[in-house]
């Protein structure tokens, strides 16, 4: 099936429509995206070898200053 995903998708429960749109937003800034930031960061999380903690674009704050 073309539509069909190889791994199981798993949802994320608790974050508002605002934190979801400033994550996409920075993910895109970064020029990555939600999924792939949130892998790296998990693989952080847990300690797998090799694993770094995603680049993070600078704030809004952080350009101005």
């Amino acid at each position: 099936m073309a539509n069909q995903h190889k791994e199981k998708l798993r949802g994320i429960r608790g974050v508002d429509e605002a934190l979801w749109t400033d994550f996409d937003r920075a993910a895109k800034t970064a020029g990555s995206d939600r999924s792939k930031v949130t892998r790296e960061l998990w693989e952080w999380y847990v300690g797998r070898p090799g694993a770094d903690l995603p680049e993070r674009p600078a704030s809004s704050e952080e350009k101005s200053a």
